[in-house]
């Protein structure tokens, strides 16, 4: 943008812009990230499920480690087509189908009775699932200027680190109710955890405008003025036919790497999701109820370092060096946590690795959205939302297979840090021009 504005009404347009979109974020964030807690939620709690439901179900650490990743297989297919029909039909009525839809499939993993279920349900659940995140991403470029998007995305991203603060206590809980009603703890932790998602996807059919221009809390002056700042960043990227987009974006080198970026980033970010209450229980030996609430302190400084390093970025019109740096710290936290030998010094090393996984993905999602446009943009990120996320099925099921190899977690971290220090190199090999181009 270097400078250039387009004229609010009252000729204040820094003033004038700022007031717009706090108006706009007070009015979309908080129900948008409510949603988002809550998918991250359905997607990762089998971690602690795992904790009883592995035993009762006779489930080896490959065997679940696949079942958890497997929900990424479905992701992967029908995330593309998904972000394509909400392009089609609005946000409104997509993003509360996918919530209706895998809340009832969230909730019917409760009836898993072995590996067969286990992997069904979980693939179920990544198709239903599949769409909702880059739908959002996607949402946001309809109602937030490019320099806003890296902050804006950080915020909303803070939902997943907010959903293992509530989620570990919630989840520990949820597991004390072992034969309540004649269910296992981890088939209450499933049921419960499921309403949320069909409740909020009613909400959303309510609340959501598909947007600006069906925004009625914004006056026709502030519709008309952020139409004309959008419209001035997209510049002359418009529509094209799917198929047209769909075959360019397959041979763009941009893409793949950003895609590629993306994958090294997943695959730490949901080993850990999914192993953490593993690794700390075999460290510590404790109850599920103290593993939930020990496992919330990682994502309590994955939060506050996703904001911090948004901004950082934002301010200073940063990107590559806001992914690499980011990624470089959790190699070094996961390569510490590999010689920890106590429950305190795992937490600290397993949170500097969070701060810096979770740190990156503002600054990261800042990039693809400044660079690609219109119907590109709705399945460019959906394309490297949903390479990347193959990352939760490798990333899973390389630590549980390898786990079964070796017997320990050890090996996988430090697998995983080998993989963060290749993220890092791929960040700084995206061009200067499309890490910045938030600037015009």
């Amino acid at each position: 943008m270097q400078g250039a504005t387009t004229p609010g009404p009252d000729g204040q347009d820094s003033a004038y812009e700022r007031a717009l979109i706090s108006k706009i974020k007070w009015r979309l964030m908080p129900l948008m990230f409510l949603c988002y807690v809550v998918s991250y939620l359905d997607r990762v709690n089998v971690g602690f499920a795992s904790l009883q439901m592995n035993r009762d179900l006779g489930l080896s650490d490959s065997v679940f480690g696949f079942g958890a990743g497997i929900f990424f297989i479905g992701y992967f297919l029908f995330e593309v087509p998904s972000n394509l029909i909400m392009e089609r039909v609005g946000a409104r009525v997509w993003i509360a189908r996918i919530m209706v839809t895998w809340g009832v499939i969230s909730g019917a993993m409760m009836f898993t009775t072995g590996a067969a279920s286990f992997f069904t349900l979980r693939f179920l659940l990544g198709v239903a699932e599949a769409g909702f995140f880059p739908g959002i991403i996607l949402y946001m470029t309809y109602w937030f200027p490019a320099r806003e998007r890296a902050r804006t995305v950080a915020v909303f991203m803070t939902a997943n680190a907010a959903a293992g603060i509530i989620g570990g206590p919630m989840s520990g809980a949820l597991l004390t109710m072992q034969g309540v009603g004649g269910l296992a703890g981890w088939q209450w932790l499933f049921l419960v955890e499921a309403v949320p998602a069909v409740v909020l996807g009613g909400a959303v059919l309510l609340w959501l405008p598909n947007g600006p221009h069906d925004a009625r809390w914004l006056s026709g002056e502030e519709r008309e003025w952020l139409g004309r700042r959008l419209a001035s960043e997209a510049g002359a990227g418009g529509r094209e036919g799917h198929r047209v987009v769909l075959g360019r974006l397959l041979r763009s080198g941009q893409v793949w790497l950003f895609s590629a970026l993306y994958l090294s980033l997943v695959v730490a970010l949901y080993s850990i999701s999914f192993w953490l209450p593993q690794i700390l229980q075999r460290l510590s030996g404790s109850s599920d109820l103290v593993v939930g609430f020990v496992s919330a302190l990682p994502y309590v400084v994955a939060a506050v370092g996703m904001v911090l390093i948004a901004r950082h970025s934002d301010a200073h019109e940063e990107r590559r060096w806001h992914v690499a740096i980011p990624l470089l710290v959790a190699a070094a936290g996961l390569a510490l946590s590999i010689f920890a030998e106590s429950t305190a010094l795992a937490v600290f090393a397993i949170s500097i690795a969070a701060l810096g996984i979770w740190g990156s993905l503002g600054p990261f999602w800042a990039m693809p959205t400044a660079v690609l446009r219109g119907t590109a943009a709705a399945a460019g990120i959906a394309w490297i939302n949903s390479v990347g996320n193959l990352g939760g099925f490798l990333g899973p099921y390389a630590v549980g297979a390898i786990r079964d190899l070796t017997g320990g977690f050890g090996a996988s971290l430090g697998t995983l840090a080998a993989i963060l220090v290749v993220g890092a190199g791929l960040a700084l090999l995206v061009p200067r021009r499309e890490s910045n181009s938030a600037r015009g």
